[in-house]
């Protein structure tokens, strides 16, 4: 599919004697290469798994200029290498250096070509440092102005726009951040705070993450903020972040967050990380993000008096529950989102009914009227349709939100709402700190349930066309108009 230079090579060593080929082949240039994600085909690299990123930013002030970073990556070969590609884009690359020897590198797409000065055997070790910098302007994901500094905003394919790395969820690893700014300045990451060291007129922070990440999910905030501490259950540390000016103003919203641990813990289990809390910006980025233990949020949801209490809150619970469902257990490649979004808007619309009087059942309905529609403009929940070129959050379709929510509830009346509850308690369990995939989780409902599910998936997860609702044979879903969108 896409190693095609490698793949030639193959073909040609199989009709031809290696010996012969290999003295005549001319030599392969560098160029971007992938892991085959159908949706992001040149995301990830093959050839390695990364085991940690130590992550070194220096921010001077001015939120429109690189700043200037370095990366180092530990990781392990998973076969032998004569050049490691990297994900990285948008930044000027000063050094490369690998086990601590200078190497050669160059660009090819967005990819990052180092050759080493001997190959990387698999199974041995490799250290690769990148002195590099790290540019905020041009939008497309990765760092996000604020009024203040700057945040990150890395979903689906926009890490490798702010630091070297294998930018793909199937590749988690554990983070240490080293961000320094002006002492006037605060600065934040996923993980816990490790260390704090001033030195004339700047602060060096440093945070680490206990459990691995994907890169899409990292998060490092800048700005004049205020970190709030309370606890959540059993003592969790729950630390948010915001605007200096509006901490009085924010702290009722702020004080929901253990309440919604809580609730979030009896549905599915103990919650995953070491801390959470809301990263509340002033920036308008039109979506709120899942950043793991850190969650962002734009701080108009929650100034704009047109937003209903209720609707706030469930969109908190939104990006709570996707602390499980995506954050711990991640996908194992992009066209598993709906396991993401599915079940995050089911918690959302959960929570709203028993919180606020939305029933459930009334939004479901609406969903599976709209949901041949949704289907149409973007594809079935399980295979969706590529993004749009360069515009990687046009992926985040309604078929991937409330129209997999809607798979989930039409699981839950087939097989029962006691067996749909220890499949979610169980799906987060077997699979914490790890990937998993529309496969593991159809194997799992079909095991808890006790027979073959897979007609029941196949339909429901990749039917060009909404199948009939269990329990809801009145329940229609309108013709879409040409376009993908319902009459």
């Amino acid at each position: 599919m896409l190693l095609t230079s490698r793949r030639l090579r193959a073909a040609l060593l199989a009709t031809a004697s290696a010996t012969l080929v290999a003295a005549t082949l001319p030599a392969v240039a560098p160029g971007p290469l992938g892991i085959g994600d159908p949706l992001f085909p040149y995301l990830g690299n093959p050839g390695y798994d990364v085991l940690s990123y130590d992550i070194a930013f220096t921010y001077r002030g001015d939120n429109t200029k690189p700043l200037d970073a370095v990366t180092k990556i530990d990781a392990r070969a998973t076969r032998r290498m004569d050049r490691i590609n990297l994900d990285f884009t948008h930044s000027a690359v000063r050094s490369v250096e690998v086990d601590g020897a200078r190497a050669e590198f160059v660009t090819a797409g967005e990819d990052l070509v180092v050759t080493p000065r001997k190959a990387v055997e698999a199974g041995s070790p490799v250290r690769v440092t990148v002195t590099h910098t790290s540019d905020p302007t041009g939008g497309k994901g990765g760092w996000v102005p604020t009024t203040d500094g700057l945040v990150m905003a890395n979903q689906a394919n926009a890490a490798h726009r702010v630091f070297p790395s294998n930018d793909h969820p199937a590749d988690k690893a554990v983070f240490t951040f080293r961000v320094t700014v002006p002492s006037k300045l605060t600065a934040v990451a996923n993980g816990l705070p490790v260390a704090k060291t001033r030195r004339g007129a700047t602060t060096t922070w440093t945070y680490r993450t206990r459990h691995p990440m994907a890169t899409e999910l990292a998060q490092v905030s800048i700005g004049d903020s205020a970190v709030v501490h309370r606890e959540g259950p059993r003592g969790l540390p729950v630390r948010d972040v915001v605007p200096v000016a509006d901490r009085a103003k924010l702290e009722p919203w702020l004080a929901k967050t253990p309440g919604q641990l809580e609730w979030l813990e009896r549905q599915v289990g103990r919650y995953p990380f070491e801390t959470y809390g809301l990263l509340i910006a002033g920036a308008q980025t039109g979506f709120e993000l899942e950043t793991q233990t850190l969650s962002l949020f734009e701080r108009s949801l929650f100034t704009r008096p047109e937003y209903p209490e209720w609707y706030v809150d469930s969109l908190m619970v939104h990006e709570l529950a996707h602390q499980w469902f995506g954050d711990s257990v991640s996908p194992r490649t992009w066209s598993d989102l709906w396991l993401n979004e599915g079940h995050a808007s089911w918690y959302e619309a959960l929570y709203a009914q028993e919180h606020a009087d939305k029933p459930l059942d009334q939004r479901m309905r609406e969903a599976y009227r709209l949901s041949d529609g949704w289907r149409a403009a973007g594809g079935p929940p399980a295979a969706p349709k590529k993004p749009t070129a360069g515009e990687q959050l046009s992926l985040f379709r309604p078929v991937v939100y409330d129209g997999s929510a809607l798979v989930l509830y039409a699981l839950r009346q087939e097989i029962g709402a006691g067996e749909f509850r220890r499949l979610e308690r169980d799906w987060v369990r077997d699979h914490r700190d790890g990937t998993a995939s529309t496969a593991d989780f159809t194997r799992l409902a079909s095991d808890i349930a006790g027979r073959d599910l897979s007609g029941f998936f196949q339909a429901w997860l990749y039917g060009a066309t909404t199948p009939p609702m269990p329990g809801h044979p009145d329940w229609k879903s309108a013709a879409p108009k040409q376009g993908g969108k319902p009459e």
